[in-house]
């Protein structure tokens, strides 16, 4: 897994460890921006950011139904954004990252799944108790990075 990384401002760095959640957009077939909110694992050595596909309850069972899902298989660049707001202005930042997503199954890329639920269950301590080994994650290569901190 050696991908060319861009280089990520120290701010933004500290933006991605410090947040929680960020929002995923894809595109939809009649051309709408969807947005939903993700946790994620971003991997500094690889460039690449990861987000379970958990068993929260959902509108489908299976995830690769998901609507995120779909738009991913036919149309993959997706950004990710994440930002942090506070009534102190001077402490705003927003990060955005674009990239080309794919959806990681265990079975096809069983050390990278594994190497992406890691750092995910590192991050999100919830993740303890669900059953992600068998659920797809999806994988964003970062292609494309801007951002901005008061």
């Amino acid at each position: 897994m050696s991908l060319l990384t861009l280089p990520l401002e120290p701010y933004q760095l500290a933006l991605l460890e410090e947040q929680r959640r960020a929002v995923l957009a894809t595109l939809a077939a009649d051309g709408r921006a969807r947005l939903v909110p993700i946790t994620y694992a971003y991997d500094p050595d690889t460039g690449l950011l990861y987000s379970a596909l958990d068993d929260k309850r959902k509108s489908v069972d299976d995830p690769r139904e998901l609507a995120r899902v779909r738009d991913i298989a036919v149309r993959p660049r997706v950004s990710v954004l994440v930002d942090r707001w506070s009534e102190d202005w001077s402490r705003l930042a927003w990060l955005r990252l674009d990239g080309e997503a794919t959806l990681l199954e265990p079975a096809d890329h069983a050390e990278e799944h594994a190497w992406a639920l890691h750092l995910l269950r590192g991050r999100y301590p919830q993740y303890a108790s669900h059953s992600l080994a068998q659920r797809p994650v999806v994988r964003v290569e970062i292609t494309g990075v801007a951002g901005w901190s008061a």
